[in-house]
């Protein structure tokens, strides 16, 4: 976990390396975007500008405002009713949100890393019913997916100051529900 530092080392490989991490845990909810709003292809794009910047592509506008196109596909989904969607296309928004991990030794960069997972865990959740084993079989194949890298990097920073656990949100504001015990999302990620 990060120190007192003012900066969190934290090289472009590690951060397309998460960016990659983030791209492999959004990718499968984009099939339920796809399901509810199949004309709309910006999630889907900012899923592929993520994937770019993780083999190599550089930090762009346009990459950026991909992730604003995604989540803006989410508020529409999510006015639409579509909840499942809509926390997909969130997965999709925080995949390129990654790319913009900084080194500042704070806990809302967390969810740079793990936004995508946690997105796609709802996404799922919501897609099957509700049903809260979905959402926690997501994030225990995205801890699957975190290769040592994105564990080593995770482990730089603070604790995550959202609360996961004790409470459920309306679906309809598109929240992440918090599909496992608080701190544990953290804990999952970097235990040996």
């Amino acid at each position: 976990m990060a120190g007192d530092s003012t900066t969190i080392e934290l090289s472009r490989s590690e951060v397309r390396d998460v960016a990659g991490y983030a791209v492999a845990c959004a990718r499968p909810a984009l099939a339920i975007f796809e399901r509810e709003r199949p004309d709309d292809r910006r999630p889907r794009a900012a899923i592929d500008a993520a994937q770019a910047f993780a083999d190599g592509a550089e930090r762009t506008k346009a990459l950026r405002d991909s992730a604003w196109a995604a989540h803006r596909a989410a508020q529409e989904a999510r006015d639409a009713g579509q909840a499942a969607a809509s926390d997909a296309a969130r997965a999709a928004g925080h995949a390129v949100g990654a790319a913009f991990l900084h080194p500042l030794p704070k806990a809302t960069q967390v969810k740079h890393i793990l936004g995508s997972a946690a997105h796609a865990a709802r996404a799922f959740e919501l897609s099957a019913g509700g049903d809260p084993t979905v959402g926690a079989d997501h994030i225990a194949q995205s801890r699957i997916l975190a290769h040592p890298v994105v564990v080593d990097i995770l482990r730089r920073y603070p604790v995550a100051p959202w609360r996961w656990a004790g409470r459920r949100t309306d679906p309809s504001v598109g929240r992440v529900a918090p599909v496992i015990p608080d701190g544990v999302l953290m804990d999952e990620f970097c235990r040996p």
